[in-house]
């Protein structure tokens, strides 16, 4: 577990490094892959609690979730990142460059909830872990009516 975490501390700080340097396109593509591979995880955890619970697989995805959510993704919103194109044309609206206290808020809630996720995973609690996954997921909601533009 120990080397594990030393390795997305690692891939962390690497990509920390990456976005400092990173051109708008890229900024945009890698902050939209963090979000793809966070909702596969988000998927992975809604079955299990809506299905059969499988600890090793909530602990799994939970944990993916809270090194997304500690990783600094916020460094990916770079100057003129509102508009262009990663993977596809990035849908965040220009307020989440403006309104700091509210990307502050949405942004502590959603880093609180992905730690509190990877703690309840790991007890194997299903009923536990269902109720966080809904906090969790009020947080990627609270996020998106905000900032997101819807399709």
């Amino acid at each position: 577990m120990k080397s594990k975490l030393l390795l997305a501390l690692l891939t962390v700080t690497l990509a920390g490094t990456a976005a400092a340097q990173a051109k708008v396109e890229d900024a945009i593509k890698f902050r939209q892959s963090g979000y793809v591979f966070m909702a596969w995880n988000m998927q992975r955890i809604k079955a299990n609690v809506e299905g059969t619970y499988n600890k090793d697989e909530v602990i799994k995805a939970a944990n993916a979730i809270q090194a997304i959510a500690n990783s600094g993704m916020g460094a990916l919103y770079v100057p003129g990142s509102d508009k262009g194109k990663g993977w596809e044309d990035t849908r965040v609206k220009p307020e989440l460059f403006t309104n700091k206290e509210g990307v502050g808020k949405v942004a502590g809630a959603f880093v609180k909830e992905a730690n509190e996720m990877a703690k309840v995973a790991a007890t194997g609690d299903a009923a536990a872990a269902k109720e966080q996954f809904g906090k969790l997921g009020g947080t990627c909601k609270g996020c998106h009516d905000d900032f997101k533009v819807k399709k």
